[in-house]
């Protein structure tokens, strides 16, 4: 029996490090979005964000690109992605 690798990835935002440039909602809207403060925050996939600190979404595997582009671009460097 063989195991099944698990390559799904997730995302976080650290909201003290982001700067609201707002690269990640324009890169990935379906994940990122703005919450009235105009930080950044992750969504889950009923469209919710997740508003509690460190939270973190699974990364759509269509969505994945767009993502790691937001992450590297970003100019805060808040947003985490990471092996789930």
């Amino acid at each position: 029996m063989s195991e099944v690798a698990t390559d799904q990835l997730q995302v976080w935002v650290d909201q003290d490090l982001c700067t609201g440039d707002g690269l990640c909602v324009q890169y990935a809207p379906e994940v990122f979005e703005f919450d009235v403060d105009g930080l950044a925050y992750v969504k889950g996939t009923d469209g919710e964000l997740r508003l509690a600190p460190g939270s973190r979404v699974e990364v759509p595997e269509h969505l994945r690109l767009e993502v790691i582009d937001s992450a590297r671009e970003c100019p805060g460097e808040c947003i985490h992605v990471v092996r789930g």
